[in-house]
């Protein structure tokens, strides 16, 4: 996702392809719901404006957000595969998700029994590229809401020869996807391996969304994250409710002047998008070149500057760049900085067990494993560090009850606790 002055910071960790390595050159907590919420400790405490019942002692408050006061314990220990990047709830199928691993197979997995083996959901290695670069595989899984009548769900994968990013639909048998259903919706010829996004969300508004790179090499060569005609560089959105795909009417250009299927544009490799469970907003963390990662708060319509700016400093040209109508990222961190290499977006947090996060944006860095968080509530706040994992911090995730999970490549699932 880089130029190759990163290859030696990303060898420290097995030149995972989240890291980006080209080879091609280069306040407020959150407001709780309206019933209580229950703390770590398994107390109920009355949300925010509610009174505690009469003759009930009151619960102590939660603690505020500490820098460094958080942690991970070990979650799934049945999930031990290399290069997992992703996992994926199964609407409907009581507690169970899938874990996605690059090679190209996913795995049907219980949230609630750990004794329960897993078993293969989805295997389409005979579709990945054969010389498949670092950054390419099986890049994402997502359900619709209503998998379970139509037993449709979405892959994205790289295909090829020739080198393609592909969006398809597979349909369900039992527990299984079938490989031999796929339907090909998107294949988007990429110039490089490098590049890829991979990001596939259901939004709120039932529409499928997808952040694909700019194309790959370094430097955006092509200019395609300003090139409003290309795909590349962009999160799309595609309403996938019929048999092929169509086009939201109020996307930006769906009415002419670029693709009908963009969303937002101006991504040099949007790595991980989630929806914010509680508000609709949309969240996606986009790597950076060489010097800045950031994480954008994204918006209908909005251009998040690649290949114009790098975070929030001019790119091309590389000073006095006019960056007058770009949507500015939400926050910025250094490459280089403590081992950082590669912004992991991650989720808002919406879960009962740490009230104290709830409305703040978790993120982090693939190499040196660092997570942050943003509080959402207030647009002027900067990010705070809350812990220093040791992890290969490939993704996020997030359970049916808003708890949060870090996916790395270090073959484990870790949950994120209060130190």
């Amino acid at each position: 996702m880089r130029g190759p002055v990163k290859w030696a910071v990303c060898s420290a960790v097995v030149l995972a392809f989240l890291a980006g390595c080209n080879g091609s050159g280069d306040g407020d907590k959150g407001t709780a719901s309206p019933s209580a919420v229950v703390a770590a400790s398994g107390t109920s405490v009355p949300a925010k404006g509610t009174a505690a019942p009469a003759n009930t002692p009151t619960a102590p408050p939660a603690p505020d957000v500490v820098a460094d006061g958080y942690a991970t314990e070990p979650a799934f220990p049945q999930l031990d595969f290399d290069r997992m990047i992703e996992i994926a709830l199964i609407p409907g199928d009581d507690g169970h998700g899938v874990v996605v691993t690059q090679g190209g197979r996913a795995w049907r997995f219980s949230l609630t029994d750990t004794t329960e083996a897993p078993a293969v959901f989805l295997d389409i290695r005979d579709r990945i590229i054969s010389d498949a670069g670092n950054e390419e595989g099986l890049l994402g899984i997502a359900f619709p809401p209503d998998f379970q009548q139509t037993r449709r769900f979405y892959a994205y994968y790289s295909g090829g020869p020739p080198r393609q990013n592909i969006l398809s639909r597979f349909l369900a048998s039992g527990d299984a996807g079938d490989p031999a259903s796929e339907q090909i919706l998107i294949a988007q010829d990429d110039p490089f391996s490098n590049h890829n996004g991979g990001g596939l969300e259901f939004g709120p508004d039932g529409y499928l969304y997808l952040g694909i790179g700019d194309g790959g090499s370094g430097g955006d060569p092509q200019d395609n994250g300003q090139d409003t005609n290309i795909l590349l560089g962009k999160i799309l959105r595609l309403d996938v409710s019929g048999d092929a795909y169509t086009a939201p009417p109020d996307n930006p250009f769906a009415a002419g002047g670029g693709r009908a299927e963009i969303f937002a544009y101006g991504f040099r490799n949007p790595w991980r998008i989630t929806f914010d469970r509680e508000t609709g907003d949309l969240w996606a963390g986009d790597v950076g070149q060489g010097e800045r990662e950031e994480a954008d708060l994204v918006t209908l319509g909005g251009n998040y500057g690649w290949s114009i700016v790098e975070g929030d400093q001019c790119f091309k040209p590389r000073e006095g760049c006019d960056m007058s109508g770009l949507a500015p990222p939400r926050a910025v961190y250094g490459t280089g900085d403590a081992g950082n290499c590669s912004v992991t977006g991650g989720y808002v947090y919406r879960g009962a067990a740490l009230p104290e996060l709830r409305g703040w944006y978790v993120y982090g860095d693939f190499c040196s494993g660092t997570v942050w968080g943003l509080d959402t509530s207030d647009a002027g706040a900067a990010p705070v560090r809350l812990m220093e994992s040791g992890k290969s911090l490939s993704s996020f995730a997030e359970d049916a009850a808003g708890e949060l999970y870090l996916v790395t490549f270090n073959n484990e699932v870790v949950r994120v606790v209060r130190r």
